[in-house]
C-alpha cells in the first residue's frame, strides 16, 4: 500500500508507466521518516502522506482537494480530519484506478491525456461525509484498492485545519487513547480556585508511551482540540514549563501566558507552535485564554480566578513521540461569589477604627438620625493611601485617595443613608481611623499642615544637642516631642516600617519624651516651631518624633527623622 508522497501531476506521470510487471513502491520506513521530517516536503502538496499529520489552510468558500492511491484490496484505512477555528464541509471518496495502474496489465499504456481524464474526470464513490467542527474519524478495517479523494470546505470563513490518514491504525496509535470516562472532574471549588481531576489516558498507563497534559483556561466556551485553541492564541505564543511536581501554579501569573521563545523552545513544545498560512492578517488581540502543560498529573488546582465568574476547562493529552494530541470532555464551572462583607454602622461624632486587608475592602453605613445640612467625614490613614468612596441612598459623591489626615464636607440631605466603601493598599494590609458627624464643630482629629516633615538644622548640631523645627496650623493644638537612641545602620527602609501615624504618645516609654507644648499662629506663613533637645551622646543616632493632639485626644505623627550629633566638639 502506498500514500503517495508526490505531487499529482507526478502521480499522473507514474500510471502509464503501471502497465509494466512491477507494483508501485509500499511504504520505505526509513524514507518516509525522513521526508516527514522535512515539514516543507508535504507544503502546499496535494498528496496526503501516509502516517503523517498534515496542517493546512482554507480560504473561505475555496474548496481543497487532496489524494492518496490505496494499492491494494482489503487494506485497513483511517483518516482524520480536525477543523480549527471554524466549521468544515468534508467528503472522502474513491474511485478505481485504471486497469493498466494495477501493476497486473502489459502492453502499451494509454496516452497520459487520456488517463488523465479518466481519474480526475470520474465523481467516484463517497466513503464518508460530515460537516461540523467535531474531530471526526473515517475508519475501515477493510478498504478497495482505489484513488481516494478527500475534499474540504469552508463556508464560515477562513481557516487552519489538519489531516492525518494511515493504512497502518493499529500499529502506528499516534493520538492518545482517552480512559472509558474521558471527563473532567471539578473537585474543589472556591472564589478564587477550582481544583481538576481526570483519569489517565491509557496511552501512558497501559501503553507507558509519554503523554502530558495540557489545559486551557477561557471564560468563553469549550475547545474541542487543541489545533482550535492554538488557532485562537496568537502565534508566538509558547507553552509553559511544567510546574516541579508537588508545586500547582497559576498561569494568569505571567504577562503573557507563557515563557518567551528560545533556541531551544521549538525541540521542548514543538507541537505547540502555529504557522501562518495564506492571507496576512493585522494583528488581533490578546484573548482571555490561559494553557499550561503540567507534565503527567491527573489532577491540577487553577487559582488567581475571579470570584463569581464562570471559567471553561479543557484537557489535551499530548503524545510528545508524535506531537499529536486528544481531547478530553470539557467543562465548566462558576468560581463562589465573595463571601458577604459585614458592613460597620457609624455613630455620629465617634471615631472608628478600621483594618484593611492587602487589596482588601471595607464598607461602613452612617444613617444620621435627624435632619442635617451637611456631613463630615474625617479619615485618618496611619500606614499607605487608601480609597475612600461615599454614595449617599446610592448615589456617588465622592471618590478620593486619602494619605495621612483628610476631611470631607459633604452637602446633607433629610433620611439620607450613607455607604462608605473602604479599599486598601496592593502593598500591605492597611489601617485607619474614621469619623462622621453632622456636627461642624465636631472634630475629634487635629488639623495637619501640608507639610508633616521635621527639618533638622545641620549647623547648629553638637555633640550634646540637635536643633529642629516643624510647620504647625492656625488651630491651637499640643505638640508632643519624643526621641530615641538607634543604631547607626538603622535606615530608612527600618524607619518606613514604623510609620503607623495612628500610633500615640501612649505607645511610647517615658524615657523617650523630650517636651510637650501648645502652638499655633494665624498668620499660616509664621506657624513654624523650633526646639532644640539636649542631653544627647556624641556621635549617636536618634529618631524623633513629634505628635500633635486634637481636642478630642486622638493624636497624629508627624514623618519621623532620623538625626545623629556630632562625634568630635
Amino acid at each position: 500500500m502506498l500514500l503517495l508522497r508526490c505531487p499529482l501531476p507526478l502521480l499522473l506521470l507514474l500510471l502509464p508507466l503501471a502497465s509494466r510487471p512491477q507494483k508501485l513502491p509500499t511504504r520505505d520506513e526509513e524514507l518516509f521518516q525522513m521526508q516527514i521530517r522535512d515539514k516543507a516536503f508535504f507544503h502546499d502538496s496535494s498528496v496526503i502522506p501516509d502516517g503523517a499529520e498534515i496542517s493546512s489552510y482554507l480560504f473561505r468558500d475555496t474548496p481543497k482537494r487532496y489524494f492518496f492511491v490505496v494499492e491494494e484490496d482489503n487494506t485497513p484505512l483511517a483518516v482524520t480530519v480536525t477543523p480549527c477555528d471554524a466549521p468544515l464541509e468534508w467528503k472522502l471518496s474513491v474511485q478505481e484506478l485504471p486497469e493498466e495502474a494495477s501493476g497486473e496489465g502489459s502492453g502499451d499504456p494509454e496516452p497520459l491525456e487520456q488517463q488523465k481524464q479518466q481519474i480526475t474526470n470520474e465523481e467516484g464513490t463517497e466513503l464518508f461525509s460530515y460537516k461540523g467542527n467535531d474531530v471526526e474519524y473515517f475508519v475501515s478495517s477493510s478498504s478497495p484498492s482505489g484513488l481516494y479523494q478527500l475534499d474540504l470546505l469552508s463556508t464560515e470563513k477562513d481557516t487552519h485545519f489538519k489531516v492525518y490518514a494511515t493504512t497502518t491504525p493499529e500499529s502506528d496509535q499516534p493520538y492518545p487513547e482517552l480512559p472509558y470516562d474521558p471527563r473532567i472532574d471539578v473537585t474543589s471549588l472556591g472564589r478564587t480556585t477550582v481544583t481538576l481531576a481526570w483519569k489517565p489516558s491509557p496511552t501512558a498507563s497501559l501503553l507507558r508511551q509519554p503523554i502530558q497534559y495540557c489545559i486551557v483556561i477561557n471564560k468563553e466556551h469549550n475547545f474541542k482540540s487543541l489545533c482550535a485553541v492554538e488557532a485562537k492564541l496568537s502565534s508566538d505564543d509558547a507553552f509553559m514549563m511544567a510546574p516541579k511536581p508537588g508545586l500547582d501554579f497559576s498561569p494568569f501569573d505571567f504577562a503573557h501566558f507563557g515563557f518567551p521563545a528560545d533556541n531551544n523552545s521549538g525541540k521542548e513544545r514543538g507541537f505547540l507552535k502555529s504557522s501562518k498560512f495564506g492571507r496576512q492578517t493585522s494583528p488581533k488581540p490578546r484573548v482571555d485564554l490561559h494553557r499550561v502543560c503540567i507534565g503527567n498529573k491527573n489532577i491540577f488546582t487553577v487559582s488567581d480566578l475571579k470570584p463569581d465568574t464562570q471559567y471553561y476547562f479543557d484537557m489535551f493529552a499530548v503524545n510528545t513521540n508524535t506531537n499529536m494530541s486528544t481531547a478530553y470532555v470539557g467543562t465548566f464551572a462558576r468560581t463562589k461569589e465573595e463571601a458577604k462583607q459585614k458592613t460597620v454602622e457609624l455613630k455620629d461624632g465617634k471615631v472608628t477604627d478600621v483594618f484593611i486587608k492587602r487589596k482588601g475592602a471595607k464598607f461602613l453605613r452612617f444613617a444620621p438620625v435627624s435632619s442635617h445640612q451637611k456631613v463630615t467625614f474625617s479619615v485618618h490613614s496611619c500606614l499607605d493611601a487608601v480609597q475612600i468612596q461615599v454614595r449617599r441612598d446610592g448615589k456617588l459623591l465622592l471618590s478620593q485617595s486619602v494619605e495621612g489626615v483628610r476631611q470631607f464636607q459633604l452637602r446633607g440631605k433629610a433620611k439620607a443613608k450613607y455607604l462608605i466603601r473602604l479599599k486598601g493598599s496592593k502593598r500591605g494590609a492597611s489601617m485607619l481611623k474614621i469619623l462622621a458627624t453632622t456636627r461642624p464643630n465636631k472634630q475629634s482629629f487635629p488639623s495637619l499642615p501640608e507639610d508633616t516633615r521635621i527639618k533638622a538644622f545641620d549647623k547648629l548640631r553638637t555633640c550634646s544637642s540637635v536643633t529642629v523645627a516643624w510647620l504647625g496650623t492656625q488651630e491651637r493644638n499640643k505638640f508632643c516631642i519624643y526621641k530615641r537612641e538607634v543604631d547607626d545602620n538603622y535606615n530608612e527602609e527600618q524607619k518606613k516600617r514604623e510609620q503607623n501615624q495612628c500610633l500615640g504618645p501612649d505607645t511610647r516609654k517615658k524615657s523617650e519624651k523630650v517636651l510637650c507644648k501648645y502652638f499655633h499662629s494665624q498668620n499660616i506663613q509664621k506657624a513654624v516651631t523650633t526646639e532644640t533637645i539636649r542631653g544627647l551622646q556624641p556621635g549617636k543616632s536618634y529618631l524623633l518624633d513629634v505628635y500633635v493632639i486634637g481636642h478630642g485626644g486622638h493624636s497624629v505623627k508627624y514623618q519621623s527623622k532620623l538625626v545623629k550629633t556630632r562625634k568630635f566638639c
